[in-house]
């Protein structure tokens, strides 16, 4: 499975670390972005003009994990990304994924998982 989600760029290394801790997973693509939901960006006031920022700074992460542990990875996700805001924390979704090979050995993930 793909596990992949958008949070808050201060919470990647808590996120990380707490899918590791929760599953033991440690593989994760961190990719910075920007992006909006409904707070639709934020105003910042800045030597007396304010100006309007559409985009939020965000990073996007994508795990690749076993089918067993998706679900676990999810929860790691969603807590850890928790910030306390009323919104703005992102989001978090799976998707599954074929023929995940690694390019250094060619083995599928299956193959590699079961030595």
């Amino acid at each position: 499975m793909k596990v992949e989600a958008v949070v808050v760029r201060d919470r990647v290394e808590t996120v990380m670390e707490a899918v590791e801790a929760e599953t033991g997973h440690v593989g994760v693509t961190v990719v910075e972005a920007v992006g909006h939901g409904r707070e639709k960006g934020i105003t910042h006031e800045y030597r007396g003009r304010v100006f309007e920022s559409r985009f939020l700074p965000k990073a996007h992460l994508t795990f690749v994990v076993r089918d067993e542990i998706a679900e676990e990875v999810i929860a790691a996700v969603v807590d850890a990304a928790r910030t306390g805001h009323v919104n703005g924390d992102g989001i978090c979704w799976m998707s599954p994924v074929y023929a995940v090979t690694h390019n250094r050995t060619g083995q599928r993930l299956e193959e590699r998982e079961r030595v």
